[in-house]
């Protein structure tokens, strides 16, 4: 069963929290600060395995959650970073917010991978802060929470050869008699329901073969699952349009089928074509043969070809073509990874919004919520170093203008402060 899309859950691990320590040993006076910074959190990976072809395995398994950072220790010892958790998808996946259905990364090679949600860092500890004027600074770092999302994965199939065309043309029936796969085959439209891979061996070489399912009008707009198809074809380097002989209209079919994939993707209508008329073994298919092919040589198609998949009449000559055709193109190599920034702050806006109901201040922004996480509301230097912070990015003067007082709730983010100047 190809299953080609998925949503899932992804976090990172929180970075370890940094400590306040100070050295205690025999006949050293006044040691100083010795406290250690926290382990970086645990980042969440994509990473593309030769050795898959579907997203069955998320249908089992949604959340994906990394490992936090170690706290820091006393004498400076720094915390432990935690594992990256790589979460394995097949070549061919594209990976996208699920929220905003941006773009992440495009992950076509086999061992490519692509950072999801990053790990948080390590907090820093009190011997971090030691300065002239402060020789025992009781002040550290809390570790940055771990990002957090949900994310959509779309399977693009990595064939070389899209086999396209009206439903029950002998798309199936042809796969089956050239290569591996074994599609379900009958003589009704609608007979295949996903797409069937096969692998093509002629003259010591393969090429893989995708068995589109059959294409309706509207299908660039999802009718009949359409878009769920049609995304397999984008891959290849070749599209073999497969006509049914015996149909009322062929050439007609042939047209529906090209708009509906320039619809989809205008690059499709680029992309070296094969123009085969199926079913030359019935008697109405090999009447009209030559007025058909006519109307295709009129169309600019070049070399249109009449086959039987049934009875493989000419099926090697097309197996041929296709080869050779391969071996004209260009190599071209599968796009790396798409490098796009997956957390990216507004450093141009406003780093917070500011908002008054009912007599209580609510502001949001992730820099001043990340550093409030982060900070030890236990140590009066903390707490004075995230006023600072507040100072710098400007929020103390919004909220004054706001016409904070003391004694005031403030939220910042989850988290619950009462305004004291």
């Amino acid at each position: 069963m190809l299953v080609d899309e998925a949503k899932i859950f992804v976090a990172s691990g929180k970075g370890g929290d940094g400590i306040v320590a100070f050295r205690r040993e025999k006949y050293v006076a006044r040691g100083g600060p010795s406290g250690g910074n926290g382990g970086r959190g645990g980042d969440v990976v994509l990473k593309a395995d030769a050795n898959l072809n579907t997203l069955y395995f998320f249908r089992n398994r949604v959340h994906f959650k990394a490992k936090a950072g170690g706290k820091g220790g006393s004498s400076n010892k720094t915390g432990a970073d935690a594992e990256t958790l790589i979460v394995r998808v097949p070549p061919g996946t594209v990976v996208r917010d699920a929220e905003t259905g941006g773009l992440i990364a495009d992950i076509a090679r086999a061992e490519d991978e692509v950072v999801v949600a990053p790990g948080g860092r390590g907090g820093r500890g009190n011997s971090h802060f030691k300065t002239s004027s402060n020789q025992a600074p009781r002040l550290a770092e809390k570790g940055e929470p771990g990002r957090e999302r949900w994310i959509t994965l779309e399977l693009k199939l990595i064939a070389d050869v899209a086999l396209v065309g009206m439903p029950n043309a002998g798309k199936s029936t042809l796969l089956s008699v050239v290569s591996n796969a074994k599609p379900k085959i009958a003589d009704y439209p609608f007979t295949t329901l996903e797409p069937n891979l096969g692998t093509v061996i002629y003259d010591h070489k393969d090429l893989i073969f995708a068995d589109i399912p059959g294409l309706i009008e509207g299908a660039h707009l999802g009718v009949g699952l359409g878009h769920a198809f049609l995304r397999h074809v984008q891959r290849t380097k070749i599209i073999v349009h497969i006509l049914d002989g015996s149909a009322d209209d062929p050439l007609a079919d042939y047209s529906q089928i090209r708009t509906e994939l320039a619809l989809f993707d205008d690059k499709l209508a680029e992309r070296p074509e094969i123009v085969v008329v199926n079913k030359i073994d019935l008697p109405e298919a090999r009447e009209y043969w030559d007025l058909l092919k006519e109307g295709l040589l009129e169309r600019d198609i070049a070399e249109p070809m009449a086959i039987s998949a049934a009875t493989q009449e000419n099926v090697t000559r097309l197996i041929q073509r296709v080869f050779e055709k391969a071996a004209s193109l260009p190599r071209s190599q599968a796009s790396a990874v798409e490098d796009v920034p997956v957390y990216e702050l507004d450093d141009a806006g406003l780093p917070f919004e500011l908002s008054v109901q009912g007599g209580v201040y609510y502001v949001s922004g992730d820099r001043i919520e990340r550093a409030a996480a982060m900070t030890y509301w236990d140590y009066d230097e903390a707490v004075l170093r995230f006023y600072k912070t507040l100072e710098a990015l400007g929020l103390v003067g919004a909220l004054r203008e706001a016409g904070v007082r003391p004694g005031d709730t403030v939220f910042i983010g989850d988290f619950e402060l009462e305004w004291s100047d």
